[in-house]
């Protein structure tokens, strides 16, 4: 087992984080890091344990986010998460995600964090805790430092997350207008020019005027086209070439999109959203005679109280089940056999439990050496986060000079 090496910089970048609530389930897997998984083959991935963001809702509970953190890492790594195709890192070893949350926060206007959908939300279903706090409301602003520190292209949530994305943007916007502009800022554009020679230089003033005069879109193409293939350019000039041209500064922070991902096909075991605190899930570390217990457990159809009862799949929690795990021959064989009563609930399920335990016992076997040896789920952490403060320094000098901090 080795500890990450540097990745290979891929040129657009992921991010995504998780609150450490301890150990995960199924439902985490399928609702995110299945799509995790996936992303780290094809982007530059940087996934990040959340424990500052836990404390919004749980700064009375300090005590069990230590043990979290490292549950749900271990967790990671399981479902297939590789430190040498990803960085992971732990949030609050990283001042820069607050300082820069503090920087946003100077210019942001409270009402942008009063509309977020989820603060009333999360108001009215977390009743039995006080969120009358400037962390609660200021959360979505935290989370966008999170994600613009980073200068991230993609941000995977669920159609309820997007919100957060959007406001992302907002704030790297806001930003970008109030400071984007450099001091020496034409003349930083003059020497660009310059280099990229006369007749160039000459041809894209054109098209910049073309743009601004008339909205010339195939102007601003045949731009943007040249400018990011010109050689004499480095990929900051071509940046502050691109604001140039648009008639914008510098772009500090970099607008993130929501890269949309499906929710969660798999539910609880009684139908529900699967979730520790309904006592309906299965965890990602479960062992198998537990999984077999409780998928033997589950609620049927209720009008099959017989076995000779028929029944209908679309009524019973283990079709949901099947709807993930099992193919369309087993599919097929479950419609017919449930509502002719050719198979009892318990033939059923069966095929869940294998199916279940054919995914999920890989991860049992990938968590071991972990659990075993502690320290080198620590050191990968570690080595991420090193990683990671390598690239917030960077945004933040950036975000410094244009603020007129870096004296």
């Amino acid at each position: 087992m080795t500890t990450a090496n540097p990745l290979t910089p891929r040129q657009e970048r992921v991010l995504s984080g998780m609150r450490p609530t301890g150990a995960l389930h199924l439902g985490h897997y399928h609702g995110a890091l299945k799509n995790w998984v996936r992303l780290q083959d094809q982007h530059e991935c940087y996934y990040f344990v959340a424990d500052w963001h836990a404390l919004t809702t749980h700064y009375e509970s300090r005590e069990v986010i230590e043990k979290n953190v490292f549950e749900m890492v271990i967790d990671w790594l399981a479902a297939g998460l590789d430190p040498e195709k990803c960085t992971m890192f732990l949030q609050s070893r990283l001042p820069e995600h607050a300082e820069l949350f503090t920087l946003l926060a100077m210019g942001t206007p409270i009402g942008w964090l009063e509309r977020v959908p989820t603060y009333k939300d999360q108001q009215e279903k977390l009743k039995d805790k006080d969120l009358s706090t400037y962390g609660f409301l200021g959360y979505p602003l935290l989370q966008a430092a999170d994600i613009l520190i980073y200068r991230a292209k993609w941000v995977p949530v669920g159609e309820d997350q997007a919100s957060h994305v959007e406001l992302t943007r907002e704030a790297a916007r806001r930003f970008n207008h109030l400071y984007g502009r450099e001091p020496d800022f034409d003349d930083r554009v003059a020497a660009n020019l310059a280099a990229l020679g006369k007749d160039s230089a000459k041809r894209l003033e054109k098209s910049r005027k073309a743009f601004q005069e008339t909205g010339d879109q195939k102007a601003f193409e045949g731009a943007m086209g040249f400018l990011a293939t010109a050689p004499a350019l480095q990929p900051r000039d071509r940046e502050r070439l691109e604001g140039w041209f648009r008639g914008t500064g510098k772009a500090v922070l970099v607008e993130p999109q929501a890269l949309l991902t499906e929710a969660s096909k798999l539910p609880g075991l009684d139908g529900a959203k699967m979730s520790k605190s309904y006592g309906n899930a299965i965890a990602i570390r479960e062992d198998a005679a537990s999984i077999t217990q409780k998928v033997k457990r589950m609620p049927t159809d209720p009008a099959r109280v017989k076995r000779t009862d028929p029944g209908d799949p679309d009524k019973c929690p283990v079709w949901q089940f099947h709807q993930v795990y099992s193919d369309a021959a087993t599919k097929a064989w479950v419609q017919q056999g449930c509502r002719s009563a050719g198979i009892g609930c318990l033939d059923c399920k069966q095929p869940v439990i294998d199916g279940i335990l054919r995914e999920q016992q890989p991860m049992l076997a990938r968590a071991e050496p972990y659990i075993a040896q502690p320290k080198v789920v620590r050191d990968i952490v570690d080595a991420g986060t090193d990683r990671a403060r390598s690239t917030a320094r960077e945004t933040m000098r950036e975000v410094r000079d244009a603020m007129g901090l870096n004296y």
